[in-house]
């Protein structure tokens, strides 16, 4: 017992001692100038936030069920706006197609066989609109192919552009034939359309809805971007779901942060204003940007602590910064995101 009262007591001296050495450490530093100076902190506000794309994260899926055909990209490739990305069966969607452009042509045939009707100015801007709509059509189907030969490497670069140069004449085409439409269309005294007119327009209106239903067995890229994630397979059944898309893409040219600041810092925070964001990914490294925009009202945080929000959690507003240059950062992480003084 006396031994360990002992040793206890020689603890507590060395304690003293240290406290007393320390005190008068700190005492004595207003005459070193060697000592490190504190660094000054540079920022006004900090706020979690996480990366993605450019234009946020693009979800697509399908509209109806159906078998996936064939699948012409993978993951992290760039993709052109209005590129063919998934093709879902379509053989019942091209036979009513066929059959609805066949019906259209047999009808024409016989409207052409009736005597004038005094709108044969409408009636020949009506054929130049299906005409080139038509055109559309074929143009679009064959930029479809082109852009597949080049990544199976049975294409090239030029082939790509003719088509789309192609796909640009037929769509201007188009335009230019229904402004003619309207024109002739406003003319006064202009009398109603013959039944064998009116069956023509009801057929053209048919082809124009299966091609609708054709197209919905294309998914396509609404954008110019890169592929994120891919979940399809050739083969799968798929159905509408928002919650299960098919392809999620994003323009990747440049890389954004969605910071979530706190009520009380945001009268620190303007458009204009430094930044720069900090990840575990890359320590020790900062990654300059500057605000973008402001959120119109304050919201919940979604980028927050891990767990359940509590009642009495403060609303955020949520800050977009746009990152400079292309920094190493993937969409879905979580950074720390710095607002500089001004």
């Amino acid at each position: 017992m006396l031994k360990q009262v002992a040793t206890l007591t020689l603890g507590a001296l060395v304690a003293a001692g240290a406290f007393f050495a320390y005190t008068k450490m700190v005492d004595d530093s207003d005459d070193q100038e060697d000592l490190p100076e504190v660094a000054e902190i540079n920022w006004v506000a900090a706020a979690p936030g996480r990366v993605e794309p450019k234009s946020g994260e693009i979800k697509l899926g399908t509209t109806f069920l159906g078998r996936v055909e064939e699948v012409l990209v993978k993951v992290d490739d760039r993709v052109e706006e209005g590129e063919l990305l998934i093709r879902l069966d379509d053989a019942e969607a091209r036979a009513k197609l066929t059959s609805a452009e066949a019906q259209a042509e047999a009808l024409r045939d016989e409207r052409e066989k009736q005597f004038a009707s005094g709108r044969e100015d409408v009636r020949k801007a009506e054929d130049a609109i299906y005409s080139a709509e038509r055109a559309v059509t074929g143009a679009r189907i064959e930029l479809d192919y082109a852009i597949a030969s080049k990544r199976s490497g049975s294409g090239s670069d030029s082939n790509v552009a003719d088509a789309r140069k192609r796909l640009k004449e037929a769509n201007d085409r188009l335009e230019r034939e229904r402004l003619a439409f309207v024109k002739a269309q406003s003319k006064s005294n202009l009398p109603a359309p013959s039944s064998a007119e009116s069956a023509v327009s009801a057929a053209r209106t048919e082809v124009r809805m299966a091609e609708a239903l054709l197209e919905k067995t294309r998914i396509r890229a609404p954008i110019a971007g890169n592929i994120l994630k891919l979940n399809a397979k050739v083969g799968e059944i798929v159905a509408p779901s928002a919650l299960a898309p098919l392809v999620v893409m994003g323009d990747m040219s440049t890389v954004r942060v969605k910071a979530e600041v706190d009520e009380g810092d945001v009268s620190k925070i303007k458009v204009g204003q430094q930044a720069f964001v900090k990840s575990l990914s890359n320590p020790g490294q900062e990654f300059s940007g500057r605000v973008a925009s402001l959120a119109p009202s304050l919201g919940t945080a979604k980028v927050g602590p891990r767990g359940p929000r509590l009642k009495n959690d403060v609303e955020v507003l949520e800050v977009t910064v746009d990152l400079d240059g292309t920094p190493p950062l993937l969409p879905g992480m979580r950074v720390d995101t710095f607002f500089r003084k001004d």
